[in-house]
C-alpha cells in the first residue's frame, strides 16, 4: 500500500460509518455544557456538585477505555463498536427521563462506558482498515465526527434553551438518534483484516484487503502483517518490553498533553465561563459556544486536509505553541478587560482553533499508529484510559481552582502546560507520515538497539 495507490470509495464509507461513534462521543461529552446551566438551577448545585455532574461521565470513559482494548482483541473490533452503540442509546434515553439526580448519574456512567470504548476502538479500527497513504486522513475522520458532534450539541442546546420546561431532557434525549444510526450501519462494515489474520482467518482478511485497497499487492500486505504478528506476544506484560517502552511512554504522554492543556474546560464549562467571567447573559453564553463549535469543526477540516501532507510533528508543535500564546492573551485580557465578552472571545477561539488543528487530530492518529499490530488494542487501552483519567482530573478541579486562583490564573497555568508540551513533542515524537504500521514498528526496534 504505497502513496501512489488509489483510495477506494468503500474504505472511505467504512471509515465514515465507524466514525459515527465519534459523533456520539462529541455529542455526549459536549451536551452537558448547555445542560449544566439549567441543571445547576433546577437542582441548586454548588461548584463541587456541578463538577461532579460533569465528571461522572468521565469515570465511565476511563473504565470503557480499559475494557475496550481487551474486548477488541478478544471479540473483534466490530463487536465492541456495536456494544458502544447500544450503550449510547440506553444512556441517551436514561439521561432524558430521570426523576432524581442519581438516575442521571447512572445513565451518564453508561454513556461514559460507550465513549471510552469508542475513543479507543474507532481510531484503532480505522487505522487497521486504511491504506498507509491515507491513514492519517481517514483516522482524522473520527476527530471530524467528534467535533461535528460537539457542534451539533451546542446548536441543539442553543435551540432547546428557549423551551420553558424540560429543555435539558431534550438535550440529552436527542443523542439516541445517531446511536440508532450507528447500530444500523455496523452489520455491513468488515472486520479489521489485521484482527482476522491474527485469528487465522487469512481468506476473510484477503477479501477485506481487496475491497479496501483494490489494485494493491494484497498477498504481500498479508505476509507483511503476518510477519509482524508473529513477532509480538500480545500481552500487557509485553508493553514493558524494551522495544515497546518508548512508544508506551510517548503515547501516554500525548494522551495527558491533549487534556492537561485545558481544552475541555472550554468544551464542558464554556457556558459557565462565558456567563460568569465575560459579562455574557445565559443565552449569549450558550450562543458563544456555537462559535466555539464552528471554529473547532473548521480547523479540524483543515487538519484533515493537511495531516498526511504536513505530517504529525508540525501539526502538534504548531498547536501547542499557538495554544500557549492564545491562553496567555486570554488570561491577560481577563485581568485587564473583565466583562468584555466579544473581545475576550477572540483569543479563546484562537486557542480552540490551534487545538483542533493539532492536538485534537494528531494525538488520536499517533495513538493508533505508534504500536505494533497485535499489541495495539491493549496499548491503546492503556493510553486512552490515561487520557480519560486526565480529562476527569481537569474537569473535576476547574471550577474549584478558579475559586482559589481566579480564572485568569487558571488559564495562565494551562498556558505554561502548553509550553512544556511543545518542548516534549519537539524532543520525543518521531514523524510517522506515509509509513506503514509495520514500518513504524521498525522505528522502535532500531531505537532499542541504539
Amino acid at each position: 500500500m504505497q502513496q501512489g495507490e488509489k483510495t477506494s470509495l468503500y474504505v472511505v464509507l467504512v471509515a465514515a460509518s465507524a466514525a459515527t461513534a465519534g459523533l456520539l462521543f462529541g455529542y455526549d461529552t459536549a451536551v452537558i455544557n448547555g445542560a449544566l446551566v439549567f441543571l445547576r438551577a433546577e437542582f441548586r448545585l454548588n461548584s463541587v456538585e456541578t463538577e461532579l455532574v460533569a465528571t461522572v461521565l468521565l469515570g465511565g470513559c476511563a473504565v470503557g477505555a480499559a475494557l475496550a482494548g481487551w474486548a477488541s482483541d478478544y471479540f473483534g473490533r466490530r463487536v465492541v463498536l456495536l456494544s458502544a452503540g447500544v450503550l449510547f442509546c440506553i444512556s441517551a434515553l436514561g439521561s432524558a427521563f430521570p426523576s432524581q439526580l442519581w438516575q442521571l448519574f447512572a445513565a451518564r456512567v453508561l454513556g461514559g462506558l460507550a465513549i471510552g470504548s469508542a475513543s479507543l476502538i474507532v481510531p484503532l479500527y480505522i487505522a487497521e482498515i486504511s491504506p498507509a497513504h491515507v491513514r492519517g486522513r481517514l483516522v482524522t475522520l473520527n476527530q471530524l465526527a467528534i467535533v461535528s458532534g460537539i457542534l451539533v450539541a451546542f446548536l441543539s442546546n442553543y435551540a432547546l434553551a428557549r423551551l420553558s420546561h424540560g429543555n435539558w431532557r431534550w438535550m440529552f434525549g436527542l443523542g439516541a438518534v445517531p446511536a440508532l444510526a450507528l447500530c444500523a450501519s455496523l452489520p455491513w462494515i468488515p472486520e479489521s483484516p489485521r484482527w482476522l489474520l491474527q485469528r487465522g482467518e487469512r481468506i476473510r482478511a484477503r477479501v477485506t484487503l481487496q475491497q479496501i485497497s483494490p489494485g494493491s499487492n494484497v498477498d504481500g500486505a498479508l505476509d507483511e502483517i503476518a510477519k509482524s504478528l508473529k513477532e509480538e506476544t500480545g500481552t500487557y506484560r509485553e508493553l514493558l518490553a524494551p522495544a515497546l517502552r518508548k512508544p508506551l511512554v510517548l503515547t501516554v504522554m500525548l494522551a495527558i498533553i491533549q487534556q492537561v492543556t485545558g481544552i475541555n474546560t472550554v468544551l464542558y464549562y464554556g457556558a459557565i465561563v462565558f456567563a460568569e467571567h465575560t459579562g455574557a447573559s445565559a443565552s449569549q453564553a450558550i450562543g458563544m459556544n456555537v462559535l466555539v463549535g464552528v471554529v473547532n469543526l473548521l480547523f479540524t477540516v483543515v487538519a484533515l486536509l493537511t495531516i498526511d501532507r504536513l505530517g504529525r510533528r508540525p501539526l502538534l508543535l504548531t498547536a501547542t505553541g499557538g495554544m500557549c500564546l492564545c491562553l496567555v492573551a486570554f488570561s491577560g485580557m481577563l485581568y485587564v478587560l473583565p466583562g468584555h465578552s466579544t473581545v475576550l472571545l477572540l483569543p479563546l477561539l484562537g486557542y480552540v482553533a490551534c487545538f483542533a488543528f493539532g492536538l485534537g487530530t494528531g494525538v488520536w492518529v499517533c495513538l493508533a499508529e505508534l504500536f505494533p499490530n497485535r499489541i495495539r488494542g491493549r496499548a491503546m487501552s492503556v493510553a486512552t484510559m490515561v487520557l480519560w483519567i486526565s480529562v476527569s482530573l481537569v474537569t473535576a478541579t476547574f471550577l474549584s481552582l478558579i475559586q482559589v486562583f481566579t480564572a485568569a490564573g487558571v488559564f495562565l497555568g494551562y498556558a505554561l502546560l502548553c509550553a512544556a508540551s511543545f518542548a516534549y513533542i519537539f524532543l520525543q515524537l518521531p514523524e510517522t507520515k506515509n509509513r506503514t504500521l509495520e514500518d513504524i514498528q521498525e522505528i522502535w526496534l532500531k531505537k532499542d538497539k541504539l
